[in-house]
């Protein structure tokens, strides 16, 4: 089988080289906001460890680190809810298909708050690994609908991952944008074998699994460089619009001792009138218009 290489997917093209992107009322940049909402098996090896068994390996069941994460569904979701509707903020909820009903207070908090749902495999584990990707993306297209009433736009893979085939069939099964290419701070088309799909930007520099999981960073870190992140994209979009995404999972920012910098960071971009908080079918839809 011949592979269409991630060069053969999207033409090269410097940011000062473009047409200029003009956002509606004056605004000069968007931000927009993922919460990663997972479901983690306990019959299978857990997706990240927080603590190593004292013999190594990958013991099943894993209590420690399965109910790691559970702390985030059970309370740190609730925690991290508070600030959103405090700040008035929609987010887009990438969600694993199976996690729709096994979390479904947390579902139907972000349904009647009018979020995004996001597809996001239906089980937390790399496509790579997947038995049937079209089956997995299928299965977590129709949970999301039978949930909301309306299949998702966009795409997130689990840990960011994809086969040589994932655009493809994003785009032969509905699907309008991913998010798991992260080369830019504006939108981009991605060539796929039947219709183009948009590359919405995402992060993994301000996103709480590189920083706090990965780099081990002081928790005020994720504050830190949201903030500077914000700052210079503001600053670069004097003349064209920029994209940002913050990412949290609340197992790791729900946390009590995080909660504050995430809080803090928000409350800060919050301050600029000329700043707006969409969901990445919103920023699909106007870069669309803007670019046609």
């Amino acid at each position: 089988m011949t592979h269409m290489l991630p060069k053969d997917r999207i033409d090269y093209s410097p940011i000062p080289d473009r047409p200029r992107l003009v956002l509606p009322g004056g605004a000069r940049m968007v931000v927009w906001v993922i919460v990663n909402i997972e479901e983690w098996n306990p019959l299978e090896a857990m997706p990240r460890t927080v603590l190593t068994p004292p013999a190594g390996g990958s013991p099943i069941p894993d209590i420690p680190n399965w109910a790691w994460h559970e702390y985030g569904n059970r309370v740190g979701f609730w925690r991290l809810l508070e600030v959103f509707d405090v700040l008035n903020i929609q987010a887009s909820l990438a969600i694993n298909g199976s996690a729709i009903r096994s979390y479904q207070p947390i579902s139907r908090a972000a349904l009647d708050r009018g979020w995004e749902f996001m597809g996001h495999g239906f089980t937390q584990k790399n496509m790579q690994k997947v038995e049937n990707e079209r089956e997995d993306i299928v299965k977590t297209r129709e949970a999301i609908r039978e949930f909301t009433g309306r299949p998702p736009r966009g795409w997130l893979g689990p840990g960011l991952t994809e086969t040589w085939e994932t655009p493809d069939l994003l785009a032969e099964e509905g699907f309008d944008y991913v998010a798991d290419w992260v080369l830019d701070d504006q939108p981009v088309r991605l060539k796929t074998r039947t219709k183009p799909i948009l590359s919405v930007p995402y992060t993994q520099e301000c996103n709480d699994v590189a920083m706090m999981l990965i780099q081990h960073n002081v928790a005020a870190e994720y504050r830190t460089r949201a903030i500077d992140q914000f700052e210079q994209l503001y600053k670069d979009s004097h003349n064209s619009a920029r994209v940002m995404a913050l990412v949290v999972h609340p197992y790791i920012m729900g946390a009590p001792h995080r909660f504050r910098y995430f809080r803090e960071a928000l409350e800060h971009m919050r301050q600029r009138s000329d700043v707006l908080f969409w969901t990445g079918e919103r920023i699909h839809d106007w870069y669309v218009e803007a670019s046609a």
